[in-house]
């Protein structure tokens, strides 16, 4: 089990310092920007079924 979380920690420590990386910011503004739109389309969701309610 110790290695799991080993392993876990090693893979979480280089997908920050690949997001994070000065060369992948535009990667990582493509993913926060696609990210915001589904959480604004969902809240959009909701809003217009509770309206219909």
């Amino acid at each position: 089990m110790s290695n799991e979380i080993e392993y876990a920690a090693r893979s979480q420590d280089a997908a920050f310092a690949f997001l994070f990386n000065p060369d992948n910011m535009d990667e990582l503004t493509d993913i926060l920007v696609d990210a915001l739109e589904d959480a604004f389309r969902i809240l959009g969701e909701e809003i217009s079924a509770e309206t219909l309610n």
